[in-house]
């Protein structure tokens, strides 16, 4: 690749938005949530009114994605992620977005400085080549308890928070059986990452962590 490669993969509310986002920041390099890309195929199949696991409507909506979509509110709602994840494991739909992807990286709109990934996959099918590879996980009580309050900051509605609790973290043991049972591009870690569990670490902790050791493989 012409430009230096950060991929930053995990699980679903592990952190690795806010590490990717700020290492890219602190780098001056390019960013990609390559989750948005399957996030705005969901909600474009929901609005469509199919089935996201319908594989027609799936693989259309994928290869006619507009990047306007991509700044949507709705890509933040619960019905999208679960939308995403499941249009995620269709191979159409993966093919499609995976060209674009490599592309970003090996060209960001930044004179090729650089780029963070941020993703399921980027790391090990997307950017396999990347010199830095992060992976991001996370107990899924720990990720389950982080969806909660960011519900919980934009009004949970009426139903007891022992009850929405319940819910989120059934929805993402379900999402995680889906990401990481799916034989195209599962989710797991490349074996040349380096994998830190954010599960007891503060965010400041983690970007610690993450820079030493892209600064050690900027200076290798």
């Amino acid at each position: 690749m012409s430009s230096f490669v950060i991929t930053v993969d995990g699980p679903s509310a592990a952190g690795k938005g806010t590490l990717a986002r700020r290492l890219a920041a602190h780098f001056g390099f390019a960013f990609l949530d390559t989750g948005a890309l399957y996030r705005g195929v969901g909600l474009t199949v929901l609005r469509q009114g199919h089935d996201p696991a319908d594989e027609k409507a799936a693989i259309a909506a994928a290869e006619g994605l507009r990047a306007e979509i991509l700044s949507d509110p709705a890509l933040r709602d619960e019905a999208t992620s679960r939308a995403a994840s499941i249009v995620a494991a269709i191979p159409g739909v993966r093919a499609a977005l995976l060209n674009w992807q490599r592309e970003f990286a090996a060209r960001p709109p930044n004179s090729g400085r650089g780029a963070v990934l941020d993703g399921r996959d980027t790391g090990t099918v997307v950017c396999p080549g990347a010199q830095a590879k992060l992976f991001i996980s996370a107990s899924v009580e720990a990720r389950a308890l982080r969806r909660f309050k960011e519900l919980e900051a934009r009004q949970l509605p009426a139903g007891g928070e022992k009850a929405i609790y319940a819910r989120v973290l059934q929805d993402m043991q379900e999402r995680d059986a889906r990401d990481q049972g799916r034989s195209i591009s599962p989710t797991k870690a490349p074996a040349d990452a380096k994998v830190i569990d954010t599960s007891d670490l503060t965010a400041d902790q983690v970007f610690d962590q993450a820079l030493a050791y892209v600064m050690s493989k900027m200076t290798a």
